[in-house]
């Protein structure tokens, strides 16, 4: 299974950005994006270092939300 992280962009330079969730920063990659506009603000899947697809605001926050529950759901088993 793999598995993609919902992250902010705060800083672009070049094919690089410097990418936001939940207090983690990370570097990631925008070159198979280069053909879609992507600015600082928007919302990108984050997967092994690479920015794979633009996503709303929304979809982030519906992500994280589930991630939550997740790892929520997890602990309490622990």
């Amino acid at each position: 299974m793999c598995l993609a992280i919902p992250m902010q962009i705060s800083h672009i330079e070049g094919h690089q950005a410097r990418c936001t969730a939940k207090g983690v920063q990370r570097e990631a990659s925008l070159f198979l994006l280069q053909d879609e506009e992507v600015k600082v603000g928007d919302y990108v899947l984050i997967h092994v270092g690479y920015a794979i697809q633009k996503i709303s605001e929304a979809e982030a926050q519906s992500s994280w939300e589930l991630f939550d529950e997740w790892f929520a759901q997890d602990a309490a088993s622990a």
